[in-house]
């Protein structure tokens, strides 16, 4: 008798052939990629490179000019109400209401992302993310730190399992960051969730991330493993390998050969 045949695990993210073009030039040019459900993978590249735009696509935030972006098997973003409950998003270049106290704003987007017993989730995430003495202070009146622990809280209020992370990490000190990282790591572990990490910090995407995918102008120039990155390019650091990809060393270097 024949063995059954047992259809793969359909990706958490797909992008294919993802384009997006601006009146100023080109901002991501033809990318693709799939990530498996609960994997984390690392975002790279220098300012300009295509890496927001692209994180806005997968959000259905911005409509591509051309190729898909599907999440949870849904169309970004022609479809993106079947599973925007189902993912979610952290900046700390996007700001929450100033003026709203911490409890506030995270009450407001538990409400929209339809968050059964709010109270009771957003006392689990203060106890867990050393909220609880900042609840009811206005936002705007607390410290970097704070302000990126407040916007961790609310990625994870919905319990998402596709987690956008954007810098999560930055113009923060040393100590802070490693807490952040630890609470990622942990949720991921936790929920099974799979993140794509945006960052411009090679030890954090070293420590985190078991796939790297660079970006440069709007392409993809490589994607593997760290491990694999590090043999291929000679490297002993994965930021030796974003400043031979970024100054186009390789491309020198086989050129020359």
């Amino acid at each position: 008798m024949p063995s059954p045949s047992f259809k793969a695990a359909e990706p958490a993210i797909a992008v294919e052939r993802l384009a997006k073009t601006y009146k100023s030039g080109v901002a991501v040019d033809g990318i693709s990629f799939a990530l498996e459900p609960g994997s984390i993978t690392g975002l790279l590249g220098g300012n300009g490179a295509g890496k927001t735009t692209t994180i806005a696509m997968i959000l259905g935030l911005i409509i591509p000019t051309a190729g898909t972006a599907r999440v949870l098997g849904a169309e970004m973003p022609r479809q993106r109400y079947r599973v925007l409950h189902r993912m979610n998003f952290e900046s700390p270049y996007v700001d929450m209401p100033a003026r709203l106290t911490t409890r506030q704003n995270l009450t407001v987007f538990a409400m929209l992302y339809g968050v059964e017993d709010t109270a009771a989730r957003i006392a689990a995430l203060a106890e867990e993310l050393d909220l609880v003495e900042l609840l009811d202070r206005p936002t705007g009146k607390l410290s970097a730190g704070q302000k990126t622990r407040v916007s961790l809280a609310k990625a994870l209020v919905n319990r998402p399992e596709i987690l956008l992370l954007d810098e999560p990490t930055a113009s923060l000190d040393p100590d802070t960051a490693d807490w952040v990282r630890a609470r990622i790591e942990r949720y991921r572990r936790e929920r099974g969730a799979t993140i794509l990490l945006a960052s411009h910090n090679m030890a954090e995407v070293e420590r985190l991330c078991e796939r790297v995918i660079i970006m440069k102008k709007g392409r993809i120039e490589d994607d593997d493993s760290p491990q694999a990155l590090l043999a291929r390019y000679g490297r002993r650091t994965l930021e030796e390998v974003f400043l031979d990809v970024a100054r186009g060393r390789i491309e020198a270097r086989q050129a020359a050969q």
